[in-house]
């Protein structure tokens, strides 16, 4: 082998960054000495990897495929760090990505219900996006992510756990003018003008539009918060209607005054709620302990907004 993992830590960097001097200063590096490390990879690999500009840094085709490869092997080298200092520290590690529409509501419970099972076991949280925490799982950044189902990865194995019904989250006297008989209230009866849905990104935003019978085309939908605590708020205040996972209930409501919810009639809009890890990924125990905590939490939680 004649290139180096610093080699491809820089260049990585570079891509990343868009700018040389950016990407030193990331790597703790002059940007000489990282230019230099750069210059001969490019040697290494015969070409150019950077279209340099006068104000940014492109890849050229070649460094768009080297990329590919170089984080596979940062990714593998990466791991095996970890591994060893565990295995030398006699601890073993775990690395869960979550979508933020679930992780605020389900986490403590689930961190908790780990740390009893293993109390030796290091458990490093990725927040991000289902598209981000898909691509760290096929990167192997992550070992497995909890997220809606289906996540549309052939190459991935997906575990439901439990079923995650939608609310419909508004101020009181916006609900009161709803369909009064709460067995008629259906999604697809809800007005466009009403709805306020998370930005797009949010496989929740997706889920909603798809229950209430619309799509992104529908532009009277205000689709701008980022989060289901900013939208609480505003719906709250009467600003519009939106649809709540049971999940989220309990906490919003004790966290937002005002807020009121209100369920649809049957059979009643939901998502299910999974978790996903890689194909390859086997003769492991524990996927399956994992998959048995955040059942265990989550059905909890989901159970007690129905009593």
């Amino acid at each position: 082998m004649n290139f180096t993992l610093r080699q491809l830590q820089y260049f990585s960097a570079v891509a990343e960054q868009r700018n040389f001097g950016r990407a030193a200063q990331k790597c703790n590096v002059s940007q000489p000495a990282l230019s230099v490390q750069i210059k001969t990879l490019e040697e290494t690999l015969g070409g150019p990897l950077f279209e340099r500009q006068a104000r940014d840094i492109l890849l050229t085709p070649l460094g768009r495929d080297v990329l590919d490869y170089a984080q596979q092997v940062l990714g593998a080298a990466s791991r095996l760090d970890q591994f060893a200092r565990d295995h030398s520290g006699g601890h073993r590690s775990l690395s869960i990505g979550i979508i933020p529409t679930i992780a605020p509501y389900i986490l403590p419970g689930v961190l908790a219900g780990l740390r009893t099972m293993d109390v030796s076991l290091r458990v490093q949280i990725r927040e991000a996006r289902t598209d981000r925490l898909l691509d760290m799982l096929r990167a192997g950044d992550i070992d497995a992510g909890v997220m809606a189902l289906p996540s549309g990865g052939s190459e991935l194995f997906e575990q439901p756990l439990f079923e995650d019904r939608f609310l419909l989250a508004g101020s009181a006297g916006r609900l009161q003018t709803m369909q009064r008989d709460t067995e008629a209230l259906r999604p697809v009866d809800l007005q466009t003008t009403q709805l306020m849905l998370l930005d797009d990104g949010h496989c929740l935003t997706d889920q909603a539009l798809e229950v209430c019978g619309q799509d992104r085309s529908s532009g009277l939908i205000n689709m701008g918060a980022s989060s289901l605590a900013t939208l609480s708020r505003l719906v709250a205040e009467g600003f519009g209607l939106t649809l709540m996972p049971e999940l989220a209930a309990q906490a919003e409501i004790g966290a937002v005054r005002g807020l009121s919810l209100k369920r649809f009639g049957a059979p009643q809009p939901f998502r299910t709620v999974g978790l996903v890890r890689r194909i390859s990924t086997r003769g492991e125990d524990w996927f399956d302990s994992l998959a048995g905590v955040i059942r265990a939490v989550g059905t909890d939680i989901v159970s007690a907004t129905r009593t």
